[in-house]
């Protein structure tokens, strides 16, 4: 057996069985990779696939048990990888980040910078999408740390540590009939239309379980991903704004609209860092996790890594 074997086992599964997608994903033929995975099995003595004719269908009870010691076998690898990486080159590197838009145009811009003082030949690669997608960018091991407030914790490949809370905000014009009231309820925000994020980002799960608690359905005008997206449409007066408190950062861009605090009706927010379980981190990882937040050190990291749960609170 050999690692070519493993990789294409992992990569079946990921990509659905479909072994035409696997092929193209590895850069080798179809019958290269089916050939590769019966070899396997026959040394194993164990069906890691159901098939249908020459078409995977399922994977298998064994097989299952095979995915598992596969996966553990190519997270190794990728530690032995980053070790030596680590200590041939101690101060460089790639440091992959996933994150969401909003945590990539508000919040790392600092920590990102301020990690290439530290580390100048450390390259930083950003990649962002959905808390979901953030996951799952760790587990498959395109992103060494992520940052999202959603769906992190639901994982049990990941270790995860919260980084900071935060509230929404509530945006408008000035001349918006709400601007004169400092107390906004959640009764009076229904009346109106709103703006704020798509259901899976961003904390927009603490706002709708806030109009469900007191049975009332908000008029959402616009859902969107992206913070300035919000606020541009709050701007031409299509309605009210939720947004999260980092895309209001007293730089002057926000000058023309009027802000409410809205923690005391949709509650506080915790963003977390996450790393998938047992991998190796760089000495750069754990500078950054501590240029994130103050709660974050390389201690209260390794004890979350050893830990058998998915989450650590400091």
């Amino acid at each position: 057996m050999n690692l070519h074997q493993f990789r294409f086992v992992q990569e079946a599964v990921r990509r659905n069985l479909n072994l035409t997608e696997t092929a193209r994903a590895l850069h080798t033929s179809q019958p290269g990779v089916s050939k590769a995975i019966i070899e396997l099995e026959e040394e194993l003595g164990v069906e890691i696939f159901a098939r249908h004719g020459k078409r995977l269908k399922r994977v298998t009870e064994p097989g299952e048990h095979v995915l598992k010691s596969i996966e553990l076998i190519m997270r190794e690898i990728g530690n032995l990888r980053r070790i030596g990486e680590q200590f041939s080159a101690q101060d460089s590197g790639t440091l992959s980040i996933a994150t969401t838009h909003t945590q990539a145009r508000y919040v790392l811009p600092v920590p990102v910078a301020r990690l290439r003082e530290a580390f100048p030949k450390v390259n930083v690669s950003m990649h962002q999408g959905s808390p979901d997608q953030v996951a799952r960018m760790l587990i498959d091991e395109v992103a060494e740390i992520g940052i999202a407030t959603e769906s992190l914790t639901q994982y049990e490949e990941l270790v995860t540590l919260p980084c900071y809370e935060w509230q929404h905000m509530l945006v408008m014009p000035a001349d918006h009939p709400l601007a004169s009231q400092e107390n906004i309820t959640l009764e009076e925000l229904a009346q109106q239309p709103l703006i704020t994020y798509h259901p899976s980002f961003t904390g927009r799960t603490k706002i709708d379980l806030a109009f469900a608690a007191k049975r009332l359905q908000p008029r959402i005008a616009l859902e969107a991903i992206d913070s300035d997206v919000i606020k541009t449409y709050v701007r031409l007066g299509l309605g009210v704004g939720i947004v999260a408190e980092m895309a209001l950062k007293d730089d002057g861009t926000n000058s023309d609209l009027l802000s409410r605090a809205a923690g005391p009706l949709f509650g506080v927010n915790v963003a977390r860092v996450a790393f998938k379980r047992s991998s190796y981190l760089r000495n750069f990882v754990y500078k950054f996790a501590e240029l994130l937040s103050d709660k974050l050190d390389r201690a209260a990291i390794t004890k979350a890594m050893s830990s058998r749960h998915n989450e650590m609170e400091p």
